[in-house]
């Protein structure tokens, strides 16, 4: 849903939810702003909750103004996560030339089958067969006329969506090599894998903000040199008392990181700001945004009561905003140039 909303060619978003967790739903897509998003009671079993998904668009049993029938539509599972665009892309144009699509993988073990005795029975040849995974992309004809002649097997035991269409529609499904990043969210430790993926990804980029004075924007320009081999560096010189377009577009791409550098005892002001504009963009606080305030001293009367009287006023601004899941440290740089 959250990759999905983020897409503009994909025009609405159905959610198929356990009828005990509709409100959840409900209340999830609402707090973090989800647009598009339309949620619909599940069945018993997978096929069930796929087929109430698809009657949005063709029935009134779900909602009493059907959604606009698409062209195209794309079944993925909130099991695995880490879809982008690329691959939505891949399998929804395949889709429109073949009918259906799916994403496949390379199976990572041997399947055997057992016989009645418990003892091996045969195995297959893993180098011809691959893993069906998601997302799988229909034309919406095809899939819905293809869960309209499903028998009640289908539905309650079935698990292929292409073999439905291949079934029913006689429609060869065009076979998309996936990422690795499709694995599916089964066990409890996948929870843990999944957790450490998304902060590794949020650690990948950072915002490097400065004043429009040259000595401070020199700061950040020779910062954003020493990082950019390393990490997706957005470098900028503005002033935060203004609507900065630059600075809504790096947060509408999700961005978690920022660096502050400016050379004003008015620092916790100005970052007080950007928080500001945090907190009025749509920029879901599920893992905490960090802010590094870098303060540059320049002053010829350099005093070291000054700096700490800095540092408390940061820490407790700091503990404030950590309430709202925003990190903030300070680092103080004092030093004065010296002519011999």
């Amino acid at each position: 849903c959250t990759v999905s909303s983020r897409i503009g060619w994909i025009s609405d978003i159905i959610v198929v939810v356990s009828p005990e967790n509709i409100e959840t739903m409900k209340s999830i897509i609402e707090k973090y702003g989800h647009k598009r998003v339309m949620v619909v009671k599940g069945g018993i079993t997978r096929h069930r909750s796929i087929f109430n998904g698809l009657k949005v668009f063709a029935e009134n049993e779900f909602s009493d103004h059907p959604l606009q029938k698409p062209e195209v539509v794309i079944i993925h599972d909130a099991v695995r996560p880490f879809v982008d665009e690329d691959i939505l892309s891949k399998v929804v144009m395949a889709a429109k030339e073949h009918g259906a699509a799916g994403a496949i993988r390379p199976l990572v073990s041997t399947v055997i089958a057992s016989a009645a005795d418990g003892c091996l029975d045969h195995s297959l040849e893993r180098a011809r067969y691959r893993a069906s995974e998601m997302p799988q992309a229909f034309l919406f004809d095809i899939i819905y006329e293809a869960y309209q002649q499903c028998t009640d097997y289908d539905l309650d035991y079935g698990t292929e969506c292409l073999h439905l269409a291949l079934k029913y529609c006689k429609t060869n499904a065009k076979l998309i090599e996936g990422t690795a990043d499709l694995w599916k969210v089964t066990y409890k430790r996948d929870l843990y894998a999944a957790e450490s993926i998304i902060k590794d990804n949020l650690s990948q980029q950072v915002c490097v903000i400065t004043s429009v004075k040259e000595a401070v924007a020199q700061v950040g320009f020779l910062l954003h040199e020493s990082l950019k081999s390393q990490i997706k560096v957005e470098a900028m010189s503005i002033s935060l008392s203004k609507n900065d377009s630059h600075l809504q577009n790096i947060l509408s791409g999700q961005c978690y990181n920022f660096v502050c550098i400016n050379d004003k005892k008015c620092a916790i002001q100005e970052t007080q700001q950007l928080v500001d504009v945090l907190e009025k963009s749509n920029i879901p606080l599920l893992y905490p945004v960090v802010l590094i305030l870098v303060h540059l001293d320049i002053s010829e009367n350099i005093s070291f009561s000054i700096g700490m009287e800095e540092l408390t006023r940061i820490k407790k601004f700091a503990r404030e905003l950590k309430k709202k899941n925003i990190l903030v440290y300070g680092l103080l740089i004092q030093y004065k140039v010296c002519i011999s």
